[in-house]
């Protein structure tokens, strides 16, 4: 069983940053991976960047070149420095951990940005 609890959400103003934080319990040894997804208002949850125990990254092209996905593997966390924040990034934030064909979420974190 993993659990995941994500912090670093808040208000911004356009052009701000924010760094999401998510810890993960539970052991999950092996090839596994971590991700940010967000969902805002009336809109599907959709991926924001991963990056698997091997080190392997993968970012929405909205994000890309401003937004970094980092993790320690020895605290089990993965990060989310998001730069240059734009209004269209407000959302609600998830945490998510792909492992042993499961999926688990954290409950997420909320992020706005205003204009």
């Amino acid at each position: 069983q993993v659990q995941l609890v994500e912090s670093g959400g808040g208000l911004v103003q356009a052009g701000g940053s924010l760094r999401l934080s998510c810890a993960a319990s539970g052991t999950f040894p092996g090839f596994n991976i971590m991700g940010w997804y967000r969902q805002a208002p009336g809109k599907q949850r959709e991926l924001v960047a991963r990056i698997s125990s091997r080190g392997v990254a993968n970012y929405a092209d909205s994000v890309k070149g401003r937004f970094f996905i980092s993790r320690d593997n020895a605290k089990n966390a993965v990060y989310l420095q998001m730069n240059s924040l734009k209004p269209e990034n407000t959302a609600v934030y998830y945490c998510n951990c792909f492992y042993s064909d499961a999926d688990y979420w954290g409950q997420g974190t909320q992020v706005t940005v205003s204009s």
